[in-house]
C-alpha cells in the first residue's frame, strides 16, 4: 500500500479533538482557540491580506472542482423590477426598464441551454446574486434546468441572495475588489443591463481592462441603446480626446436576448 498523503493530522481532525476538550477557564479563553477558528483574530486589521487571499481562493477552488471553465457575466441594476411588479417601481422610467428583466431572464435561459451542451463547464451564467437584473439572470438559468454562479456581497440592504441562485455556487464577499476579479477571470462575454453606480463601476472597470489590454477582448453587450446613450455621451468622450474613437468599438448595443445570444454563441 502507498504511504498516506498527509504526515500530520488534518484540520478537520484537530477540530474534532478540540470539541472534546474539557470546558475550563483556560480553554474558554480566545487565545486558546485554533487560529483558523478564531473570528476575533481573523478579523484583525493586520489580517486583511489573509482575508483577501481567502476570498480569492475559496471561489477559485470550488469553481475549479465543479469544472467551470468559462462564464457569461450579467451586470445590471438591483432596482429593476420584473414586469409583473413594475407598479412598485419608484419612478416611471424604472417601471419602463422592467422589460429588461424579461430580456435578462431569457438571455440567461438561452445561454444556459448552450452551457448544458458542455455539461455546465462553459458559458455558465454569473450574476451578483441580488434582486433585479441579477435575480433575472439566475432565474433564467434555473428555467433552463441548469446551474448559475452568484457572487453576493455584504451590504446594509439586499444582503440575502435571490431564491434562484444555485445554492452550492452561491458565494458571499466582504471585498468588492476580489468579487470583481471573480466576475471577470473566467469571463467569455460581458452583458450590461441598465443600472446605477454599481453597474457603472462594473462596466467601466471591464472596459478599462480591455482598453488597456489587461484582459482579453471579448463581447461587451449593453442592453438598451436609448438608456446608455442618454446616460453616457460616448461621442463627447471621443471628441474630447479622453478616449479614442476606436474605444467606442469595444462594446455593442443590443435590445433582445436573442440578439445578444447570437453574438456570444457566434464568438
Amino acid at each position: 500500500m502507498g504511504r498516506s498523503q498527509h504526515t500530520f493530522p488534518n484540520a478537520e481532525t484537530d477540530l474534532d479533538q478540540v470539541s472534546k476538550i474539557p470546558d475550563t477557564p483556560q480553554t474558554r479563553s480566545p487565545t486558546y482557540r485554533l487560529a483558523f477558528t478564531d473570528p476575533g483574530f481573523l478579523c484583525r486589521d493586520e489580517l486583511r491580506a489573509t482575508r483577501i487571499q481567502l476570498e480569492m481562493m475559496k471561489p477559485e477552488l470550488i469553481l475549479g472542482e465543479r469544472g467551470i471553465e468559462s462564464t457569461i457575466v450579467m451586470f445590471g441594476g438591483a432596482r429593476i423590477p420584473e414586469p409583473a411588479k413594475k407598479d412598485t417601481a419608484r419612478t416611471k422610467t424604472l417601471a419602463d426598464l422592467s422589460k429588461y428583466y424579461d430580456q435578462a431572464r431569457e438571455f440567461a435561459r438561452l445561454m444556459t441551454i448552450e452551457s448544458m451542451k458542455s455539461h455546465g463547464r462553459e458559458n455558465v451564467i454569473v450574476t451578483g446574486g441580488g434582486p433585479g437584473v441579477m435575480e433575472a439572470g439566475n432565474r433564467g438559468a434555473n428555467d433552463a434546468g441548469g446551474a448559475s454562479v452568484a457572487l453576493n456581497i455584504v451590504l446594509p440592504h439586499e444582503q440575502a441572495p435571490n431564491e434562484y441562485c444555485t445554492p452550492d455556487l452561491c458565494f458571499n464577499f466582504h471585498y468588492f475588489a476580489t468579487r470583481k476579479i471573480h466576475f471577470l477571470m473566467r469571463a467569455k462575454a460581458i452583458t450590461v443591463f441598465p443600472g446605477g453606480f454599481g453597474t457603472m463601476d462594473e462596466l467601466f472597470e471591464s472596459l478599462t481592462l480591455i482598453q488597456t489590454q489587461r484582459m482579453e477582448r471579448m463581447p461587451v453587450l449593453l442592453f438598451g441603446e436609448e438608456f446608455w446613450r442618454k446616460i453616457i455621451n460616448w461621442e463627447a468622450l471621443a471628441d474630447a480626446g479622453t478616449i479614442s474613437a476606436e474605444d467606442i468599438e469595444l462594446f455593442h448595443f443590443v435590445e433582445t436576448a436573442e440578439e445578444a445570444a447570437e453574438i456570444v454563441i457566434g464568438k
